[in-house]
């Protein structure tokens, strides 16, 4: 299969909240396609209404510029060379670690957003997301 689908996405879900139950988070979990497209959001119980906003750009970041979010955290603080990217593209940048392109055979084919704790924790339970789809594709 070289396109994500629903049922691929909800196995992405599936594997994310269950590292977010390990860890005792309530998170926001999304999935989007290579076009930045919604495929699936998951919101666990008591998830921060804010995240599914955040969530959702994380992913969307990461299919935009082809990378984790987290790559972005150094190189956007003032003096440096992508200093301002959060105030392009509407604001939907996101410049934090919680978003991880999904590659296939060395392509972006979507990506996963994650939001709802500290950023170490949204980037555990995207990697677990990552985890699951390099294992089911």
């Amino acid at each position: 299969m070289s396109k994500l689908n629903l049922e691929v996405a909800k196995k992405l879900i599936e594997s994310a909240e269950a590292e977010a139950n390990k860890l005792g988070v309530s998170m926001v979990i999304t999935i989007l396609d290579e076009g930045g497209n919604l495929i699936a959001i998951h919101r666990m119980d008591d998830a921060w209404l804010a995240s599914i906003d955040i969530a959702q750009n994380k992913a969307w970041t990461s299919v935009a510029l082809k990378m984790p979010t987290a790559n972005l955290a150094d190189v956007t603080v003032p003096n440096t060379e992508l200093y301002g990217i959060t105030t392009t593209n509407n604001g939907r940048i996101v410049v934090f670690g919680g978003g991880i392109p999904l590659v296939k055979d060395g392509k972006v084919i979507g990506a996963v957003g994650v939001s709802g704790s500290a950023v170490a924790n949204d980037v555990k339970v995207a990697e677990a997301a990552v985890r699951a789809f390099e294992q089911y594709m």
